[in-house]
């Protein structure tokens, strides 16, 4: 079911002569010992920025509410690129009927130390939830019996939803790069899966050999176009695996034994040397300058470690030290030179956002922001946090237990006073830009911090600027954003207001209520309770019932108008983060009474 989009190592003119076989023998034990890649175990080492996954909507109305799912549970779907990969359909006049398949854009991951290839994404579990019912929601992506494997809900708040992709395959053919990830339903067959993906039947057949394309159930690795229309092909400089492969054919047929092998190993070991590291290697006793020449920044407060040490720490980066995924890398839980961390794992296209929070989390310190340790630039880029032991804010609100309110005031407090310290305390100005409740961490005394700093902005004198793409996550991202693209530190304030909204109510951002096809942001249901005939009654449905009756009427007002006012569509109208202290500073007193 779960291919690994990867064929098995086929060295050909091994039977011609017997010298000739010895030689391909030794060359290939030796680019085995020396390349550590088992091509017998499809095992991976990197993977690739981008891959598609194939799926199934049945329309009856209006899009954007289908696009809202989708951006829900495919973490941080960038709105605008899916646009760019489905134009057909948005492009259509009106509302839509019938079934049809949306492509979502993804990243394809090397996971569990190179097993396979794939991403994980990230499902909030809830009462009644089930594996199946969580595989249906992903299109069959993957498999009810496949989540329970990785998974043990009901301890778990969050399901890991591996989501299988490829990278291409060169020893198939080096034309195509770009895989959609298609999941095979009842009733298809090969003629209309090709007709789905506007491919031709042979290039399916070509990539998954051996399917049967009429069971009507799996998973097809299928060569795709980019937004472009065009097939990108898998890049020049893929590593070494394609250069063995072409002294494997070229041993082969002219038989220079003694001379070819010595020539193929010494040039092989030159180019493993040269491809395989992703970004310049940093060494321990490398001066400032080194790296300051590298990085554009000073790191002297922070340690490098090396891949092996994180490796060794975090069990091959296993799926079961995996505690979270961010906007652009993969979290794990690692005791490492006697602290407990936090590492987060990064491809090597994320370079820009690992270059902006080691930027911001060296220069700036405060006790609510998330404390950076270290990093690592050695085949993957890697930040190293301290860990925060008790979670993060989406997963207490979503949990079984119950947030006081005056530990939810504090909480809103704390991450306010730590986006104020970066809006009003530092030179240059920053902004976030990805404020949400999964991103403010909550340690073992229930007090917050800010973390996820990959889509810092630098901002000179406060000014607005113009983003050259749109970043964050859907939900919190403010009317002018979505628009015009123009940024400010107005865009943390509404995106606070959200995580305020939250914090009274328990609910995502983006609702998707029982019975309502349409799902709907957090800030639309409690700008129509504010107009309710019965405004009282209106916001009393939105409070959290797991509070009960344990809060302070007035205090939850006060705070329901704090929200409003940050969620103001005219951004020249939200507060700054300075009056937005001033304001939950003077809630706690009234808490304490």
């Amino acid at each position: 079911m779960f291919g690994f989009g990867r064929s098995k190592l086929k060295t050909r003119g091994m039977y011609i002569f017997p010298r000739i076989r010895t030689i391909v023998f030794v060359m290939y034990y030796y680019y085995y010992y020396l390349f550590s890649v088992d091509y017998a175990d499809s095992r991976c080492t990197e993977g690739c920025a981008l891959a598609l996954a194939s799926y199934s909507i049945s329309l009856s109305g209006d899009l954007d509410s289908y696009i809202s799912n989708i951006a829900y549970i495919f973490s941080n779907i960038s709105i605008p690129e899916f646009r760019n990969y489905n134009p057909s359909i948005l492009n259509a006049i009106g509302n839509l009927d019938g079934k049809y398949r949306v492509n979502v854009p993804f990243s394809c991951d090397c996971l569990n130390n190179g097993d396979y290839l794939g991403h994980v994404f990230t499902y909030p579990v809830y009462s009644g939830c089930t594996y199946d019912y969580v595989a249906s929601e992903y299109s069959n992506l993957i498999t009810g019996e496949w989540l329970s494997r990785i998974n043990n809900y009901p301890e778990m708040t969050a399901l890991n939803v591996i989501v299988n992709c490829s990278c291409g395959n060169q020893h198939v053919s080096k034309d195509y790069s770009l895989f959609l990830t298609y999941p095979m339903f009842p009733g298809e067959n090969l003629t209309s899966i090709a007709l789905a993906t506007k491919t031709s039947s042979k290039l399916v057949q070509m990539y998954n050999p051996g399917v049967n394309f009429s069971a009507g159930t799996g998973l097809l690795y299928i060569p795709t176009r980019d937004k472009f229309g065009n097939y990108p092909p898998m890049p020049t400089s893929k590593g070494s695996s394609g250069k063995f492969i072409a002294g494997v054919e070229v041993a082969s047929l002219v038989a220079v034994a003694g001379v070819a092998l010595l020539i193929c190993i010494i040039y092989l070991g030159f180019y493993r040397k040269k491809a395989q590291k992703i970004v310049p290697q940093i060494s321990a006793t490398a001066d400032q300058s080194h790296l300051s020449g590298f990085l554009g920044i000073a790191v002297d407060k922070s340690t490098e470690f090396s891949y092996k040490e994180l490796a060794e720490s975090t069990n091959g980066f296993s799926i079961s030290n995996k505690i979270g995924e961010g906007g652009f890398g993969t979290v794990y839980y690692a005791e490492l030179r006697g602290k407990a961390t936090a590492i987060k794992q990064m491809n090597r296209q994320a370079k820009t956002e690992f270059l902006a929070e080691l930027k911001i989390l060296t220069r700036v310190h405060h006790l609510n922001l998330v404390c950076l340790i270290g990093y690592c630039v050695d085949r993957y880029l890697f930040l190293v946090y301290e860990f925060i032991d008790n979670g993060n804010l989406s997963q207490h609100l979503r949990g079984r237990d119950t947030l006081p309110w005056s530990t939810r005031v504090q909480i809103a407090l704390d991450s306010a006073r730590g986006l104020e310290y970066i809006h009003e305390h530092t030179v240059p100005v920053y902004i976030h830009r990805d404020i949400k409740s999964a991103n403010i961490l909550i340690d073992k005394n229930f007090h917050a911090k800010v973390g996820d700093f990959g889509l810092t902005k630098l901002v000179e004198n406060g000014n607005s600027t113009i983003p050259t793409r749109f970043m964050g996550t859907f939900g919190y991202m403010p009317p002018e954003y979505g628009h015009s693209g123009i940024i400010s530190s107005k865009i943390d304030v509404y995106a606070f207001g959200v995580v305020l909204y939250e914090l009274i109510s328990s609910k995502e951002a983006v609702v998707k209520e029982d019975g309502i096809d349409e799902a709907r942001s957090l800030v639309a249901l409690f700008a129509e309770a504010h107009n309710h005939p019965n405004p009282i009654e209106g916001i009393s449905r939105l409070i959290d019932p797991k509070l009960e009756d344990n809060y302070p009427f007035d205090s939850v007002q006060k705070m329901i108008q704090l929200a409003n006012a940050c969620t103001e569509k005219d951004h020249e109208m939200r507060p700054t983060m300075r009056s937005v202290v001033v304001a939950l500073m003077a809630l706690s007193p009234s808490i304490e009474d």
